[in-house]
């Protein structure tokens, strides 16, 4: 992965040491690193708990209207398309199919499937 004019570098810039030595700093590493990731994963798990799953809307950067809006529409929104086709998909079966016109749902039929027929 480093490129090989990076690898000339630090080669000709450092001295080398012994390959014990390396090898005990590559391991105290990484068990630095996977404690600092399990920590990590541990804060995300207590931030979900917590309810603070949606930072931005915990901390008011996001209002109560943006929060309900559908992906779908919030994707348009942010990518500035007035008027998109948007297609649920759950597993491999279409489940609903609606237009998004000057950034408002437009439903011309009823979704394909039933709620019903998604839980079998």
């Amino acid at each position: 992965m480093i490129h090989k004019w990076f690898h000339k570098f630090v080669r000709r810039t450092t001295k080398p040491i012994p390959e014990d030595q390396a090898l005990l700093w590559k391991r105290r590493l990484s068990l630095a690193y996977g404690f600092v990731a399990w920590n990590a994963f541990g804060l995300l798990l207590f931030a979900i708990y917590q309810g603070k799953a949606d930072w931005a809307h915990y901390y008011g950067l996001k209002s109560d209207e943006e929060q309900s809006m559908p992906p779908a529409r919030a994707w348009a929104n942010t990518l500035g398309i007035k008027n998109a086709k948007v297609y649920r998909i759950s597993g491999f079966k279409k489940v609903d199919e609606y237009d998004i016109v000057d950034g408002k749902e437009v439903r011309q039929k009823k979704p394909i499937v039933d709620s019903e027929e998604l839980e079998e």
